[in-house]
C-alpha cells in the first residue's frame, strides 16, 4: 500500500466567519481573508509538501473553488511548485476538475510540462468536481457527465499523439489542430486516476483501467470497489489492490490520546467543507437518480450525514473523532493503533493500494503536522507497504 500526503491548503482562519454565515464555500465573501496570513500559510503548507520527499510519502494535491476550505485554487500550479521542491516522491494530481475546465487541451500541456519537469513522477487524476463548483463555473449539470468524458478522450489523445497535429469535433470542444508541447515522459501518458462514489464510477474506471479514488467517504466506497473488481472481470483480467484509492484522516502520536488530538484537529476539515448554502449542495442532475435515491433512503442531507460500520447514521458537522474513526474517515492513535485500524480497514475492502493521508487540516500546527508526518512516515507507512509488496516493489 502506497501512502500519498494530502493537505487542501484551508484558510481556516475564516471557519467562524463562514460558519456564522452558514456557507464556507461559493457565497463566504473573501474579504473574510487577509492576504498577508494567507501568504504565510501557504508558504508553510509548501513547506509540508516539501518535507514528505525526505521522508519518503508520496503527494497528492487536488484543487477547489471559491471556498475557505481549500485555497488550492490550480493543482498545476501547485505541483510545479512541489516538482522543482522534490526530488523523488510522486506527485498526484486528485485533480484537475475537466468537466468544469473550459479548455481540455490546456489540461494536456499543463500535465505533460509537469511530467517533463518532474522527471516523469506525475500521476494524473480527472475529476468531475464538486456539486458546489457548478454555479461558480456557471455549468450544466445535467451535461456534466457527458462533458467530463468527452474532456476525459481528447485529453489522452493528446499527450498520446505523437505524430503531428489532429483535428477534434466534438460536442463541447472544437479543435482545428492539436499538437502539445513538450510530451510526457511517461508513455503513452502518466497513470490516469479518477473519483467516484458509486458502483457505475467503479465500472467506467475498470473498462479503462484506471485507479479509482474515494474521499472520506467511509462504506460507500466498498460498493464501489466491489463494481471495479467484477467489471474487470468481465472484461477479463484481474484488479488488483493497486487500482483501488481511499482518502482518510490520519492523527498519528506517541500516545492514543496525542493521535486522537492530532486527528480532531485535523477532523475540523470534515466538520465544515460539508456546511454549504443549500442551493449550491445537489444541482438539478448532477447526481444520477440512483444517487440521489440513496442518499434520500439513508436520511443524507447536504452531505453532512455519514453512516458508520453499523449503519448508524452520524451528523459529520458535530461528530467526535471516535464517531469518525467509526465511520472509517479517520484513523488514529499510537503507530500500532493506526496501522491495525488500516489493515482491518484494508481488508474489509478486499484490498486498497493507495491510502491518500489528510495529515493536515483545520487547526493543526506546523509543529503537530510534521512530528505527525514524521511518525507516520516512520513507523507506520513501511508496514503498510508490506501489505501489498506487489505494488510497492512495482514502484
Amino acid at each position: 500500500m502506497r501512502s500519498w500526503y494530502f493537505s487542501e491548503m484551508a484558510y481556516h482562519p475564516a471557519w467562524e466567519a463562514g460558519l456564522a454565515r452558514g456557507s464556507l464555500r461559493v457565497v463566504l465573501p473573501n474579504e473574510t481573508l487577509d492576504p498577508h496570513q494567507a501568504h504565510r500559510l501557504l508558504n508553510r503548507y509548501l513547506d509540508e509538501f516539501a518535507l514528505c520527499d525526505e521522508l519518503g510519502l508520496d503527494i497528492m494535491v487536488n484543487e477547489h473553488h471559491a471556498t475557505a476550505t481549500c485555497m488550492t485554487v490550480s493543482v498545476p500550479m501547485a505541483l510545479a511548485i512541489i516538482a522543482r521542491e522534490t526530488k523523488r516522491a510522486r506527485l498526484l494530481s486528485l485533480g484537475n476538475p475537466i468537466a468544469n475546465r473550459p479548455d481540455p487541451v490546456r489540461v494536456a500541456e499543463e500535465m505533460a510540462w509537469l511530467d517533463v519537469l518532474s522527471g516523469g513522477r506525475t500521476e494524473l487524476g480527472l475529476v468531475k468536481g464538486a456539486a458546489y463548483e457548478i454555479a461558480p463555473a456557471n455549468s450544466n449539470p445535467a451535461r456534466i457527465m457527458r462533458r467530463y468524458w468527452e474532456a476525459h478522450d481528447l485529453i489522452l489523445k493528446a499527450l498520446s499523439t505523437h505524430d503531428g497535429p489532429f483535428s477534434w469535433e466534438g460536442e463541447y470542444f472544437h479543435y482545428r489542430q492539436v499538437n502539445i508541447w513538450p510530451r510526457p515522459i511517461q508513455q503513452p501518458h502518466p497513470p490516469i486516476w479518477m473519483t467516484g462514489m458509486s458502483a457505475a464510477t467503479g465500472r467506467a474506471a475498470a473498462e479503462r483501467g484506471h485507479v479509482v479514488g474515494t474521499l472520506l467517504s467511509g462504506g460507500i466506497a466498498k460498493p464501489m470497489f466491489d463494481a471495479y473488481r467484477a467489471r474487470a472481470r468481465e472484461l477479463g483480467w484481474e484488479a488488483g489492490a493497486d487500482r483501488m484509492a481511499y482518502a482518510a484522516v490520519i492523527g498519528v502520536g506517541a500516545t492514543r490520546a496525542e493521535g486522537h488530538r492530532r486527528a480532531d484537529q485535523i477532523a475540523g476539515y470534515v466538520r465544515t467543507a460539508p456546511v454549504v448554502a443549500e442551493p449550491f449542495t445537489n444541482p438539478p442532475g448532477y447526481n444520477t437518480i440512483q444517487a440521489n435515491v440513496a442518499m434520500l433512503r439513508q436520511g443524507r442531507k447536504k452531505g453532512r450525514i455519514v453512516a458508520d460500520r453499523n449503519g448508524n447514521l452520524i451528523d459529520a458537522t458535530r461528530a467526535s473523532v471516535e464517531d469518525l474513526m467509526a465511520t472509517d474517515t479517520v484513523f488514529a492513535g499510537t503507530p500500532d493503533d493506526v496501522f491495525a485500524q488500516i489493515k482491518d480497514f484494508d481488508a474489509r475492502m478486499g484490498g486498497v493500494g493507495h491510502l491518500l493521508c489528510f495529515g493536515q487540516g483545520g487547526f493543526l500546527d506546523h509543529r503537530d503536522t510534521v512530528e505527525n508526518l514524521t511518525l507516520f512516515a516512520r513507523e507506520v507507512a513501511p508496514r503498510l507497504r508490506a501489505l501489498h509488496p506487489d505494488r510497492a516493489a512495482a514502484a
